[in-house]
């Protein structure tokens, strides 16, 4: 049994534990951040004020490290004020001159507000460093002890959307497998555990509210289609939504489209969710993942085939604002009948745009479309739409190993995990005058892939070619070779099949460039072989990308004489002996 241990803490010793990593936050059950400006600027009100808030709750781990169990909004909320990401109410910021620690992770990390006038005074800060928070430390607890106390903590107190509700403590294959599936599509793919300091990045910034975070509503793949609106996104609609197609597919029979259906399937031993979960075990999780994520991207390779055009655009003969989740859940099943269980693929996608437009006038997307009978009478339409522009093709087609969504999701992982991602913008300079090949980019992407691979033998990695780190560069691009960028999160896909254009070179010809570049490096083998393995053309919506992935290893690799290692997305030669035992460590536990 676990043992509560209260211990309040000021603000001053929480930020502390917050800037050295010391509170982390559990993805398989926590929310992203949610709080609007209002709830952010009266909580630091009461804090000004010294009025009581609630209390924290954490669980202790080992090597002095907490995980938050309740308190993630109210914590990040109190952070993020320190580092001047808003102001108070009377639009005042925290003057970072008067807490050292803070001034110091300045020099570090950028504070958006850093030089604001509008200060609130000495004293109040005082107040606020001092403010005696309400902390409950759990010891002695178990991961199925953490899992109830944070479902009962999320059963009554602030309202949770329907499918937050049922995500809430619940840890089964099925509720895990669709968290992974939605923040792959979402493109805010991480480890579970993650130190609160990271949550901005992989966090939804709804068009609104402008908090600064990784994931812009409106560039997610169900907001921009216009599956659903941006607030739906902060309600984990889409996961709820692709709950309702993994449990149609898994379980071999179509659920009703409705609350009721669903909360069966997330309640532990009711008959449903025993019956998904046996479905699941023998199906394979894994491969119903790729199955859903293959169907998914035939639907963008769909919508973006000639003059891209939104989802909701081609689908309805009516322009409107409204999602569109009910019609969506049918389309992804319906492909999945054709293309997965019919062993077949798509043969003409042009005809088949062609066979969508409109769709809304023939089939059923009123309220009645949600019961199991009106499903398969609109799957079936569906089925007799797809199948014309469709052949028959041995299963290995029917998967690519890269999709459009993993290709988005490992762009917006490398700002999270930087230290075992790497993307370039191609192998020529951006200069318009004097354009060539540059002569130390193959030496450098060969030095971080070796960098990469002494992260450790748990730890892998990818380096995608095509993508550039800055707008000024995507804007280079589109002046010297008339493409324009593809925006991902904070970055840029520009793809490589403009290069190869340039050169005179097949997409096969500019492949083989960085293959054997790759393959007359200095790296060392085995390390080099299982990269060149691993060499993949992805054509991405037609730009070009080359994507590299960095096995695990098992011994320290090297690049000619020494080997290299990244901290962060930086890149080092270790030539100092110690350093060279510290990298040879990982490898030996």
């Amino acid at each position: 049994m676990a043992e509560i241990d209260a211990q309040p803490k000021s603000i001053q010793i929480l930020y502390d534990w917050y800037v050295s990593g010391k509170l982390l936050v559990n993805r398989r059950y926590q929310r992203k951040l949610v709080w609007t400006l209002e709830e952010k600027r009266e909580l630091i009100e009461s804090i000004r004020n010294n009025y009581p808030i609630p209390s924290i709750l954490l669980a202790e781990m080992p090597g002095g490290r907490y995980e938050i169990i309740d308190g993630l909004q109210r914590l990040f909320s109190i952070f993020s004020f320190i580092e001047t990401s808003y102001s108070t109410s009377d639009e005042k910021y925290f003057d970072v001159d008067e807490f050292p620690s803070a001034k110091r992770r300045s020099n570090e990390v950028v504070f958006e507000n850093f030089e604001a006038l509008d200060r609130v005074s000495r004293e109040e800060v005082v107040t606020i460093l001092g403010y005696s928070v309400p902390i409950s430390i759990m010891r002695s607890t178990t991961e199925s002890e953490i899992n109830e106390v944070f479902r009962r903590i999320n059963t009554y107190g602030r309202q949770l959307s329907d499918q937050e509700r049922r995500q809430s403590g619940v840890q089964d294959p099925f509720s895990n497998m669709i968290r992974k599936i939605a923040s792959s599509i979402r493109g805010d793919t991480s480890d579970d555990l993650l130190p609160l300091e990271k949550m901005p990045e992989i966090s939804v910034d709804l068009p609104k509210t402008q908090h600064g975070y990784g994931i812009q509503a409106d560039q997610t793949f169900w907001v921009s289609e216009g599956i659903l609106l941006s607030t739906d996104l902060r309600d984990s609609k889409d996961e709820q939504c692709l709950a309702d197609i993994a449990a149609c597919i898994v379980g071999g029979q179509l659920i009703e489209r409705s609350k009721d259906a669903l909360d069966q399937i997330y309640s532990i031993e009711s008959p449903e969710n025993e019956r998904i979960k046996s479905a699941l075990s023998f199906y394979g999780e894994e491969r119903l993942k790729e199955e859903i994520d293959h169907c998914i991207n035939e639907i963008r390779t769909v919508t973006a085939f000639g003059t891209s055009t939104k989802m909701r655009n081609l689908l309805f003969s009516k322009r409107s604002n409204n999602g569109f989740p009910a019609l969506f859940t049918t389309i992804v099943i319906a492909i999945h009948q054709v293309l997965i269980n019919k062993k077949r693929k798509i043969s003409d996608y042009g005809q088949l745009k062609k066979g969508l437009e409109n769709l809304d006038k023939r089939v059923e997307t009123g309220r009645g479309s949600t019961t199991v009978d009106e499903r398969k009478k609109n799957i079936s339409a569906i089925v007799g739409l797809l199948e014309p522009h469709t052949v028959e093709a041995d299963i290995s087609y029917v998967y690519s190993n890269h999709s459009a969504v993993d290709i988005d999701n490992i762009i917006q992982r490398s700002v999270v995990e930087s230290s075992g991602y790497e993307l370039k913008q191609g192998l020529l300079t951006l200069s318009p005058r004097n354009r060539c090949i540059d002569p130390g980019i193959i030496e450098k992407v060969a030095k971080n892939i070796c960098a990469i691979a002494n992260n450790g033998p748990s730890h892998d990695g990818t380096i995608i070619i095509g993508i550039a780190d800055k707008k000024e560069d995507a804007q280079q691009v589109e002046k010297i070779d008339a493409v324009r960028a593809r925006e991902v999160g904070q970055k840029y896909v520009v793809g490589v099949s403009r290069e190869a254009k340039f050169l005179g070179k097949s997409p096969e010809e500019y492949f083989t460039l960085w293959k054997n570049g790759i393959r007359d490096s200095a790296l060392s083998d085995p390390l080099k072989a299982d990269v060149l393995s691993s060499f993949t053309w992805n054509n991405y919506y037609g730009y070009g990308l080359i994507v590299v992935i960095v096995p695990k290893q098992k011994a320290i690799s090297f690049y000619g004489d020494y080997p290299y290692i990244r901290s962060g997305d930086e890149l080092l030669e270790v030539r100092i002996p110690r350093e060279i035992a510290d990298v040879s460590s990982r490898f030996s536990k």
